[in-house]
């Protein structure tokens, strides 16, 4: 098995809103924002190859977003899925597997893309599955009010419609230690229903795809929720579980979203689980 980080593209978000109740004064310690309260967020997928598959875990905003769209998100650098594949000898048409942790826009906008003729959509890896499991699925294409805007349709039905969507088979526990995929995957309902957040064995590591459980290392302490969390109290309750037994077992925490710290182990000490040590790409993938 080889991984590879595949940098989908950097944006920016509204601190308040990346932190929830957590005032400003602490959380800008450790995630600094510019003049208009905005602070750096990362799309950093993974690329798994194992034996015949390419498996690409998330897969960005995409591009085929509005000005409009995109002029809320304040995208900065160079980086993009294409030119992050090919960096690492890759295209798109050699993906066999995209999997999903949530269908939210920033984790699979870049999915779907803009037809020849720019009439309609479809996939964007057209010799791939996409893979996300029975129930968050019928919760992203049936929204509530608070999600509608992170489930666009264009990013999600042209999926199903081409025929090459695929359901996790769940076993109904909240962890499973195979999936199709070849790696472990953990459910977690407070950010939304059911994602999913791979767990890949990895040189005698325990390597976590974090998604939106841990978006960066500045949530670490309970408390620190995104005011995007559907369900607040229950993501203190799965991070809870979760950091404990990653400071416990030494996982190596995969942070998608973290623009600056890209991955981390924890530790535990008396105010609770902390950052242990920061990790490169490099370091562990080479």
């Amino acid at each position: 098995m080889t991984l590879y980080p595949i940098e989908a593209g950097n944006f920016k978000l509204d601190g308040g809103a990346m932190f929830g109740v957590v005032p400003k004064s602490i959380w800008n310690i450790t995630n600094p924002a510019d003049s208009n309260n905005m602070i750096d967020i990362a799309a950093t997928c993974l690329l798994i190859e194992d034996g015949e598959r390419l498996i690409l875990i998330d897969t960005g905003m995409g591009d085929k977003q509005s000005e409009k769209f995109f002029g809320y998100y304040y995208r900065w650098g160079d980086d993009s899925l294409d030119k992050s594949l090919q960096k690492h000898g890759f295209h798109r048409d050699d993906i066999t597997d995209v999997f999903m942790t949530h269908l939210h826009f920033d984790h699979c906008g870049g999915s779907v893309q803009w037809n020849k003729d720019r009439t309609g959509y479809e996939p964007a890896f057209k010799n791939a599955r996409f893979w996300s499991n029975q129930e968050h699925w019928e919760w992203a294409t049936k929204p509530n009010a608070r999600e509608k805007a992170s489930f666009l349709k264009e990013n999600i039905l042209p999926m199903q419609e081409s025929g090459q969507l695929q359901f996790i088979n769940r076993t109904g526990a909240t962890y499973q230690d195979e999936s199709e995929l070849g790696f472990g995957i953990l459910y977690v309902d407070g950010h939304t229903d059911k994602q999913m957040i791979p767990h890949i064995n990895f040189k005698g590591k325990k390597l976590v795809f974090m998604a939106d459980l841990l978006p960066t290392a500045g949530h670490i302490p309970l408390p620190f929720v995104m005011g995007y969390d559907t369900r607040p109290l229950l993501t203190l309750s799965e991070k809870d579980a979760f950091l404990k037994r990653a400071a416990d077992e030494n996982f190596f925490l995969f942070l998608e979203h973290d623009a600056h710290n890209k991955i981390i182990t924890l530790k535990h000490t008396e105010k609770g689980v902390r950052l242990d040590q920061i990790h490169t790409f490099n370091e562990l993938f080479n």
